[in-house]
């Protein structure tokens, strides 16, 4: 089943980063691109680049709701009224040690991440079984295989992406519905100063047992550009995105930077105590 354009393609989370990037690449290519954004301003500055774009936050049942429902009148008004493919790629970070998050902080991280990406996923699913087929792709991470230290919620969250993803693959094989995974490593965006913001939010670091590691959390997080080594531009994960999309089988993984693909092959070979060693030094306990 391939999807070459005008297919029509719904992106979550395209204000800035990779979303943004893959929306603007396809809507070149030629794809019906409905771009959704959790703010208001956002969806009409992406309106006013020239793409379709609907507002949807995927923390909010109803907006999920009305985001989907606006997506699908757009898709009628302008093309066939069809969700073809489906990136889920709206996601943030919330960086702190495990026991500096409270329940409320895991349930912020995990609205967005996990139970809005997944609410929307499972009503795209019943469009597309009403259509015959079509092609859901996940943003995952590096960190949905592989735990570093002080992203304990954004860890899990990738981790119960990838047992979603796993799982409905299975389920929907029979109805002509492909699953797949992009898992990156590190690529330039807002990430680092969006998660930041959600760290000043959610965790104190003048009162944890990990504050002096907080500080070089920090400083890494304002670095402006590239923090860590293989840093790849949001285009690297577009790629992928085309390349499930026009490829009649779609990969179930695509894995994107080198540090993706080496951890991925030394957690089938390392010893689990090795493989820790291993991903402290490549935390470097925050920075990095």
């Amino acid at each position: 089943m391939q999807l070459p354009p005008p297919s029509t393609l719904l992106i979550t989370g395209c204000s800035s980063g990779i979303g943004y990037h893959a929306a603007h690449a396809l809507h070149k290519l030629g794809y019906s691109v409905i771009a959704s954004c959790r703010k208001a301003e956002d969806v009409t500055r992406l309106q006013q680049e020239g793409l379709t774009a609907v507002q949807l936050d995927l923390a909010c049942s109803d907006s999920i709701r009305e985001g989907l429902q606006n997506a699908l009148k757009t898709s009628a008004a302008t093309g066939n009224g069809r969700i073809d493919a489906l990136f889920n790629n709206g996601a943030f970070g919330l960086p702190g040690a495990v026991e500096d998050l409270s329940r409320d902080a895991m349930l912020h991280q995990f609205q967005t991440n996990v139970f809005g990406t997944q609410e929307l996923t499972n009503q795209v699913v019943k469009i597309m079984r009403r259509q015959g087929g079509g092609k859901i792709i996940y943003n995952s991470s590096i960190l949905g295989f592989a735990a570093m230290q002080y992203r304990g919620a954004y860890n899990a969250s990738k981790f119960a992406i990838e047992g979603f993803a796993d799982t409905l693959r299975l389920e929907v094989k029979q109805d002509n519905i492909q699953i797949s995974l992009i898992e990156p490593g590190p690529i330039l965006s807002d990430f680092r100063k969006n998660a930041y913001a959600q760290f000043k939010q959610w965790i104190d670091p003048q009162h944890s047992a990990h504050s002096a590691n907080y500080q070089a959390m920090i400083n890494r997080l304002e670095t402006v550009g590239p923090s860590a080594p293989f840093t790849l531009g949001p285009e690297a994960v577009t790629d992928c995105v085309i390349h499930a999309l026009q490829h009649r089988q779609a990969k179930i993984r695509y894995r994107v930077t080198t540090p993706t693909k080496v951890f991925a092959v030394l957690k089938r070979l390392l010893p689990n105590r090795l493989l820790d060693r291993l991903l402290i030094k490549a935390g470097g306990d925050g920075k990095r």
